[in-house]
């Protein structure tokens, strides 16, 4: 669920890598624009910390247990929602036919049960917010940790993060992405194996089917 929340992680103005851009700056002041620094011979890379955070393995893994802890709860309120939904809809087709007192009814049932799930919806996205937050802050401490060193290994100067929608960056070239690098630099160091697929079950094959003829 990582994945969904940081993405929209949440998916979020309140995640990371949408509240600043990034920039190390080794030795040189965070005063230079680039494109100066780029002149003086600088080594410059881009990231975005976002993909970078949600496409390691522990991010990945994360993003699981967020969908197994939250999904049956988000289940539920779509079912309250398509109750509500059901309601609407079968009240306006037989408001004619009702009379004010059972109209009446109807629209204050509906009227609670939106209450209710509003409410109910509320306290959900808070402790998704919440857990969405914990997470992408232990993750984002320890990427930040490989990125550091990383590109004190390779010889950056500056790394800028291209993630934000309003980051400065309006054009680079791939070979300064260096995104990929620290995902995998963050799966060495983490240790944490890639999750692993459930199967693809085999389509089952109709009854009275015959199996294809074997070619001679």
């Amino acid at each position: 669920m990582l994945a969904t929340f940081m993405s929209g992680i949440s998916m979020s103005g309140k995640r990371i890598s949408k509240t600043r851009i990034l920039a190390l700056v080794f030795g040189v002041s965070m005063l230079f624009p680039a494109a100066a620094l780029a002149q003086a011979g600088a080594k410059i890379g881009i990231v975005s910390i976002q993909d970078a955070i949600t496409n390691t393995n522990e991010g990945k893994k994360e993003s699981d247990a967020l969908q197994n802890r939250f999904g049956a709860r988000q289940n539920v309120l779509k079912g309250q929602n398509d109750e509500i939904v059901t309601l609407q809809t079968d009240l306006q087709a037989k408001t004619d036919k009702l009379s004010d007192e059972e109209r009446a009814t109807r629209v204050k049932a509906i009227t609670d049960k939106q209450k209710v799930l509003q409410r109910n919806g509320e306290d959900f996205q808070a402790e998704v917010t919440q857990a969405e937050q914990e997470v992408v802050n232990r993750l984002g401490k320890k990427m930040m940790e490989v990125l550091d060193k990383y590109a004190k290994e390779n010889g950056f100067t500056v790394v800028l993060d291209v993630s934000n929608p309003q980051s400065p960056v309006l054009w680079a070239s791939q070979t300064t992405n260096i995104t990929k690098d620290l995902v995998d630099a963050y799966n060495a160091t983490s240790g944490v194996a890639a999750p692993v697929k459930p199967a693809t079950p085999t389509p089952a094959r109709p009854t009275g089917t015959a199996p294809p003829p074997k070619r001679p």
